[in-house]
């Protein structure tokens, strides 16, 4: 019997770059609000993942809303966010089990197909730390205050979400103090010696952090 699974969902954003009133975690996307597009992927999974949402403490009651509007009745744990990712996260780790594999996704990452989930989780199971990485097709500058310089796309990868790892090695990194080095799970992980895998990442999963960032996403859910 393999390990329990968890999925930690970190919609813990304030959204301030999307304009609005709403924050982008709770945009509409087609006809459901994103948050709830990307909790979903997670439910037709084979071993359907305990849900951890992390939202802002203040939004608490607005999630609550949205699911009894949208009859989302599944069971989760809702869990309040902190002053940064990294403190949402660890938030959510308290009600974590050990000997558990546990994914910690972007909320506002709605097209991480389930097949693409399974195969992470399946990864993770055995190598204890895995995470969705893409080439970078843009050209790439380094930039040092008015000077720049072109660097080799070659030797640098995008990193996806979500991110997978056995529980012990979460909740030991964890207990560190946080330090702006620490971007995503990943960074956090691999500074207690973790050996971090790479696995393939979707093209479509794409973070919803802009305005602009609706147009393609609209674009891709027609054709999801």
């Amino acid at each position: 019997m393999g390990r329990k699974r968890y999925a930690i969902i970190v919609a813990g954003g304030s959204g301030t770059r999307m304009g609005g009133d709403v924050v982008k975690q709770f945009i509409m996307l087609g006809e459901r609000p994103v948050l709830l597009h990307t909790v979903e992927k997670f439910l037709n999974l084979k071993e359907r993942p305990e849900i951890i949402i992390v939202v802002p403490s203040g939004l608490r009651e607005d999630w609550k809303a949205i699911c009894k509007e949208y009859r989302f009745a599944v069971s989760h744990t809702l869990v309040s966010g902190g002053i940064t990712r990294f403190h949402s996260v660890k938030n959510a780790l308290k009600y974590i089990e050990p000997d558990s594999v546990v994914a910690v996704h972007d909320g506002v990452r709605p097209f991480a197909s389930t097949e693409f989930i399974e195969e992470l989780y399946a990864e993770a199971e055995v190598c204890g730390a895995v995470i969705p990485v893409i080439k970078v097709t843009d050209s790439l500058r380094m930039v040092d205050g008015d000077v720049s310089k072109p660097v080799d796309r070659e030797r640098f990868i995008a990193v996806q979400t979500p991110q997978l790892f056995w529980s012990e090695y979460l909740l030991k990194s964890y207990e560190q103090a946080y330090t702006p080095e620490f971007t995503d799970d990943a960074s956090v992980v691999e500074s207690i010696g973790v050996k971090i895998k790479f696995a393939a990442g979707l093209t479509a999963n794409i973070k919803i952090t802009k305005p602009e960032d609706m147009i393609l996403a609209n674009a891709i859910l027609t054709s999801f």
